[in-house]
């Protein structure tokens, strides 16, 4: 960070902070205060690091405490770090581990409000670090050849195994009695352990998720997420289970720069299927729903169309119609019109399905074919598809009477002066 402009750009941007051209960072390790207390010595509290980074006569601080391969950060050592940094005046603690959370300002241990009332708390996961040094080299976002040459090594000793960094890759241990539950039409509490921890895992593997496209795509992949779960993450997991015991269904959505829509991901448990989706809104300008679907099947050329649907929807009640994409390409878009209702489809939806039956339950299964899912069906068709929008109006080619009365009127006028 301290090295390279762009990297601590990029990672202090995630957190809120600007760092302009002019500002400075300092970075130390092994942080001892020299003013610290007894009890605190005892501890042997001694932060990985602090940040210190200077704006004109502005300071802004912040310790970092890390972890790699499985080890975490508990409740009780962050609490006792929010506290040093209160005691010496620090702005926020930084933790860095294999965790994943949604966003930097949703920490994977949760903690009294209290507790970050007068210092932030931030993390980042290895993954999301990794994948903004991709990003930048990818991108040749780095100006000086030095400091890509000297991120390139980090990129590189960031992708050894040796380096205790890793993917989410399984689901929680109570996964696969979750799934039997439901399976068999058990009632699940949504304040049990078993919902609660399955509701976690699932918000690690959306983020993992993210930073899988966004190294894919070259560009930031984000959660599309409403206003209260960005800014409560304990109200994030209460609705998800909440939601989760009405209907046993896991879902995201992601939000790809300039792609036609959002990539929504379903993960239904009853079904034991996965479904990977984007919806459209239908052109305005074509009359009949058949039209409408020749101009998303002309998009959609390429898509190998194994498992692969489109879903044409209508207003308030009227019938919703379903296809393979391979029986709509045989000169049959007129299979999505429906047989009860004469209105025009208005919303044509892409969607991928994954069959996993057994499988579903398997921890690592699920997440390893829910990895390859997403950037198939992304690769296949999201990529492709394109938003409808009005063109735009035109001028008329034959001037108004009136103007021309008044054009004619001018020129008299001008040649009696």
């Amino acid at each position: 960070m301290r090295s390279v402009l762009e990297l601590r750009q990029a990672l202090l941007k995630s957190i809120g902070t600007r760092v302009g051209s002019s500002a400075t960072l300092e970075t130390w390790t092994e942080v001892v205060f020299a003013n610290e207390d007894k009890k605190t010595a005892q501890q042997k509290d001694r932060p990985d690091g602090i940040l210190i980074l200077r704006t004109g006569k502005r300071e802004w601080r912040a310790l970092i405490e890390a972890k790699v391969g499985n080890e975490t950060i508990g409740e009780e050592q962050i609490s006792r770090y929010l506290q040093q940094a209160k005691n010496h005046k620090l702005d926020a603690v930084i933790t860095i581990t294999n965790q994943f959370a949604a966003l930097p300002t949703h920490h994977p241990v949760k903690l009294p409000k209290i507790a970050t009332r007068s210092v932030a708390l931030y993390h980042w996961s290895w993954a999301f670090i990794r994948t903004q040094c991709q990003l930048l080299l990818k991108n040749n976002n780095v100006e000086d050849v030095d400091q890509v040459f000297i991120l390139s090594e980090i990129l590189r000793y960031f992708e050894s195994d040796r380096s205790g960094i890793s993917n989410f890759d399984q689901m929680n241990s109570e996964w696969k009695d979750v799934v039997n539950k439901v399976k068999s039409h058990a009632s699940l509490a949504k304040s049990s352990d078993e919902v609660q921890n399955t509701i976690a895992a699932w918000h690690q593997e959306q983020r993992d998720l993210c930073l899988i496209m966004s190294r894919l795509t070259g560009s930031n992949v984000s959660l599309k997420l409403k206003n209260s779960h960005r800014t409560d993450a304990a109200e994030r997991v209460k609705d998800d289970a909440t939601d989760f015991c009405k209907e046993p269904v896991l879902k995201c959505a992601l939000s790809i720069i300039n792609a036609a829509a959002d990539l929504e991901i379903h993960a239904d448990l009853q079904r034991r299927m996965i479904y990977c989706s984007m919806k459209l809104t239908a052109p305005k300008d074509k009359k009949s729903t058949k039209a409408r679907v020749n101009w998303l099947l002309r998009q959609l050329k390429r898509t190998s169309p194994a498992n692969f649907f489109v879903r044409a929807t209508r207003p308030g009640k009227a019938e919703t119609t379903y296809q393979p994409l391979s029986a709509l390409r045989g000169e049959s878009p007129e299979l999505l019109e429906s047989e009860t209702s004469n209105t025009t489809a208005t919303n044509l939806e892409v969607v991928y399905e994954v069959d996993l039956a057994a499988k579903f339950s398997g921890r690592k299964i699920f997440i390893e074919e829910l990895e390859k899912a997403v950037p198939h069906f992304y690769h296949e068709a999201g990529q492709w598809l394109k938003a409808w929008s009005p063109a735009p109006p035109k001028i008329s080619q034959e001037p108004d009477v009136e103007e021309t009365e008044q054009s004619d009127a001018a020129d008299q006028s001008a040649e009696s002066s």
